[in-house]
């Protein structure tokens, strides 16, 4: 997918220290597609590091050319955000 950051993005994704090809490898190959709000959904994914396990959620805009990152962030709250079929 073909995609730009936002400054907002570039500027929480420095601040929360996630890893700019992190950002790129979840986008292109989530581990979840979520709809969120208005035209926002979330590519999330597991990741374990540091001796824990975290959620990445980015969340795009795809109705944008290119589409649009508007935030990312790392949580370790998995079982509100990770949707079970």
């Amino acid at each position: 997918m073909r995609f730009v950051l936002t400054r907002h993005a570039q500027i929480e994704i420095m601040r929360r220290r996630i890893p700019e090809n992190l950002v790129d490898k979840i986008v292109n190959a989530p581990g979840q597609v979520v709809k969120e709000h208005g035209d926002i959904v979330c590519h999330q994914s597991i990741i374990s590091g540091e001796g824990k396990t975290y959620l990445i959620r980015v969340m795009i805009n795809p109705t944008t050319d290119p589409a649009q990152i508007v935030t990312a962030y790392r949580t370790s709250k998995i079982g509100k955000y990770w949707r079970t079929p």
